[in-house]
């Protein structure tokens, strides 16, 4: 029987080094396609241009920055790392799992951890791909088949075929499409994802470096990202003018069309309805009590005590994600910057996909 900690370690640490190799000539790629060295750099790169065409959300410089991060996870040590927590992919499995997959398509590559845990599991992803996310992902299994010969019979990409003939399912959508995969997966063992927000905790006394990586966590994929703060809790003498002095160096993002009719739209509401809001001319803080924002903005919420907010966030625990400061009194807490760059074992919904995995 193969050790799958070994086998997958090695896999996973090439996939890594082809991704650093892309990332090496990135520089160059965009303009000077004929430079990159293999068919797979080649492919990778013609398949991000595409999928920017498909998706103007997905910019060339957000599918770099999403190859990056992965590019600094993939690496020996972390690998291992995170592998030798699960002595049960020691032996594969005498009969691996179907493993349904429907993946979301609001940032780049959102489903691949999925997919990753699934493959190392010992399992098989079928896998349902966003209509707004679907060029890349062949492109990556086939880098990966590079390395294991078994991945095309172990990861299937469904076109049009309905998702039937299954062990499992893991599902990331909306509060609206959850209602709909628990009815269709409700008998299968699943993991159903909703609609979860970042926020961010303010105590008034942050650096000016601070403030400008909290800029990260906010416009990074433009805000569309569970993990992108969408609320900030602040203290009673918040300034707007210190936060917006610091965020300025995003303002670049008006100029994508998207964006700036999410804004325009978002100021236009606001402003017919005399709704009063902070603007700096690419971003609207609102004063809601609302975890999540539309693109454009981005709701604040004054707080009177440390007590008091963790009361408040006790009782939506279930709706966020992340949360970045500087106070380890809270839970979930990620530092400034941080949000957009995961490590292997960051699970989304604070549940061990590789754990309910490896148990089926």
């Amino acid at each position: 029987m193969r050790n799958n900690i070994q086998y997958y370690n090695k896999v996973l640490v090439r996939f890594g080094d082809s991704i650093r190799e892309f990332m090496s000539f990135e520089d160059e790629k965009q303009e000077n396609s004929e430079k990159w060295k293999t068919d797979d750099l080649r492919n990778l790169g013609e398949s991000m241009k595409k999928a920017e065409i498909e998706n103007p959300w997905f910019t060339w410089n957000f599918q770099i920055l999403n190859l990056r991060s992965w590019s600094e996870v993939l690496t020996e040590e972390k690998i291992a790392a995170w592998l030798e927590k699960y002595p049960e992919l020691e032996k594969q499995k005498q009969r691996p799992k179907k493993v349904g997959l429907i993946l979301a398509g609001n940032i780049p590559l959102v489903g691949l951890h999925d997919i990753l845990c699934v493959l190392v599991s010992g399992n098989i992803a079928v896998t349902k791909l966003s209509s707004k996310d679907k060029v890349v992902y062949p492109v990556i299994r086939n880098i990966l088949s590079r390395f294991d010969d078994t991945i095309n019979e172990r990861w299937v990409i469904l076109e049009d075929e309905y998702l039937t003939n299954i062990d499992a399912v893991i599902a990331t959508g909306s509060d609206n499409s959850s209602r709909y995969f628990e009815y269709y997966f409700g008998k299968y063992p699943n993991i159903i994802r909703k609609n979860r927000n970042s926020i961010a905790i303010l105590s008034g006394s942050e650096k000016d470096r601070e403030l400008k990586a909290l800029a990260d966590d906010i416009f990074l994929y433009f805000g569309l990202g569970c993990r992108n703060v969408s609320k900030l809790f602040v203290p009673e003498n918040f300034k707007p003018d210190d936060f917006y002095r610091n965020i300025e160096h995003y303002a670049y993002l008006y100029n994508h069309n998207k964006y700036a009719n999410n804004y325009d739209y978002q100021k236009a509401i606001l402003m017919v309805n005399r709704i009063p809001i902070y603007d700096n001319g690419f971003l609207i803080l609102k004063n809601d009590q609302s975890l999540s924002s539309p693109v454009g903005t981005i709701h604040f919420e004054y707080y009177r005590s440390k007590s008091e907010l963790k009361s408040r966030l006790e009782m939506e625990k279930d709706k966020i994600q992340c949360i970045v400061g500087h106070d380890d009194d809270f839970s979930k807490m990620v530092g400034f910057g941080k949000t957009q760059f995961p490590e292997l074992d960051d699970f989304a919904d604070d549940i061990d996909t590789l754990k309910f995995l490896v148990n089926l």
